[in-house]
């Protein structure tokens, strides 16, 4: 089970480039990285966990933090956790994800989300009861960039013509009944549930939850759906995020399966960061990686 880190990275916390490097000098598997484009002053839409976190409106560009992080190491991991694929042009994000793995030498997980910000999404022409249609259709469309071949892909919501498209992600392409999946790791976020579990069958890599709530029995739902579809024997990749870590939860989670926690860290300048990530590291050899899976 690998270990990795994130945290809501802002202009106003530890750097990215001072991060990533602190993170690979201690061992931990990647650095994940979430976006909000902007926040609506005027909303309606509740956060989730409680109070908004006033972070949620300075976040920086993930993609461009994670370029400064692959550029100052060389074996960390480097993820968005998550991207709010529906608020972007799927042609320009396929460009943008090939071309961070490419740089980063097929490092990179795409963690794929559907938003709770209505005002947010709607700024960027998102109808808020068809997002995960959307989502599904721009991912189709990425998708069809980075095959191997000129792919044309024709959705509800999205479309792309046959089309020449460089460079290419890295890993290679996984198997389905209906058809090869190309493109980075694909996890996405979101509560259990049928409808998000047939998602993640159909046209991703695994999970990426909040927290490891409910496991014991949204584990076995997860792979029950990712076997119906007809996918890898292995089964699904299984990240958790945002874990406060203790030694008796991290054994939970590695003796229900999962691949990867990924710890929070605040939302802090250098000082405060490193202090505990310091606290943190001794999980990190509590838990080594191992394996191809990973």
């Amino acid at each position: 089970m690998r270990v990795a880190a994130t945290l809501y990275l802002t202009d106003r916390t530890i750097t990215p480039v001072r991060l990533a490097r602190e993170l690979e000098q201690r061992g931990f598997a990647a650095l994940y990285l979430p976006e909000h484009s902007h926040i609506p002053v005027s909303r309606t839409t509740p956060y989730p966990g409680g109070e908004l976190p006033p972070e949620c409106a300075r976040m920086l560009n993930p993609f461009v933090a994670l370029a400064q992080a692959a550029a100052v190491t060389r074996t960390l991991g480097l993820g968005t956790n998550i991207t709010l694929v529906g608020q972007h042009d799927p042609i320009d994000l396929a460009k943008q994800i090939a071309t961070l793995d490419h740089l980063s030498g097929g490092r990179f997980t795409l963690g794929v989300g559907y938003g709770w910000n209505k005002e947010e999404a709607a700024d960027h022409g998102v109808q808020w009861r068809t997002r995960r249609a959307l989502v599904r259709d721009r991912m189709a469309v990425m998708r069809a960039l980075w095959a191997e071949q000129p792919t044309a892909y024709e959705g509800e919501f999205a479309r792309v013509a046959a089309s020449e498209a460089h460079p290419k992600p890295l890993r290679a392409p996984r198997f389905r009944p209906q058809g090869a999946l190309y493109g980075p790791r694909t996890l996405i976020g979101g509560a259990a549930g049928p409808t998000l579990f047939a998602h993640v069958a159909e046209f991703a890599d695994g999970w990426l939850p909040v927290g490891g709530g409910g496991l014991r029995d949204s584990l076995p739902a997860l792979r029950a759906a990712w076997a119906d579809a007809g996918r890898d024997p292995a089964g699904p990749y299984v990240a958790l995020s945002a874990v406060e870590p203790t030694e008796g939860k991290l054994a939970h989670y590695a003796e229900l399966g999962v691949d990867e926690v990924v710890v929070q860290l605040p939302a802090r300048g250098e000082a405060e960061v490193l202090k505990v990530l310091d606290g943190f590291q001794r999980y990190v050899h509590l838990t080594p990686a191992s394996g191809d899976r990973h």
